[in-house]
């Protein structure tokens, strides 16, 4: 069944401010483009959401006010992260998350819908291991003995999320 999924996708990641599309930032954008399983490129950018972020949320991805202070924002970075997405097949892990956010700032600053199919790994996990009731990105690092573990930063979301769902591929 390998072959009837997708081959040809771009795995995106996004770290925020919160959980809230509507009352909270991106702080960083990331994707890696993958054909024929093979991964040819990758973006990430972080972003400055010109505001302070909370400490909880530096603890979380490591990602600090310091580091955002020169970075662009949201509406100098979309647009270069649309282009590398084009009109690709999305793949993510609770790809819905990131999209609201995606949508939410294509809609205000751009006036388009952000369309792209999507392809949820939280989706594949729960259809291979339902019997299972976590099914986060940690968890499935450890399911499909990948090594490491997750740094809640947009790249390394991504390459796991690539690499869990090949693993995930080949169960299937």
């Amino acid at each position: 069944m390998r072959n009837s999924l997708p081959n040809k996708y771009t795995v995106i990641d996004i770290e925020t401010t919160g959980f809230s599309y509507k009352y909270c930032k991106i702080i960083e954008l990331s994707a890696i483009k993958v054909v024929d399983d093979e991964i040819v490129d990758t973006y990430s950018e972080l972003i400055n959401p010109d505001e302070e972020i909370s400490y909880f949320i530096t603890r979380l991805t490591g990602i600090t006010n310091e580091m955002l202070k020169d970075a662009k924002t949201i509406y100098e970075v979309l647009p270069s992260f649309i282009s590398f997405v084009g009109d690709d097949l999305v793949l993510g892990h609770n790809v819905r998350f990131d999209i609201s956010f995606i949508n939410e700032n294509t809609i205000k600053y751009y006036g388009y819908v952000f369309e792209n199919k999507y392809l949820d790994t939280v989706s594949l996990s729960r259809r291979i291991w339902h019997g299972n009731v976590r099914h986060r990105l940690c968890d499935l690092i450890e399911r499909c003995k990948l090594g490491g573990s997750q740094e809640h930063r947009g790249l390394s979301d991504c390459m796991y999320t690539y690499k869990a769902y090949l693993y995930m591929k080949d169960l299937l």
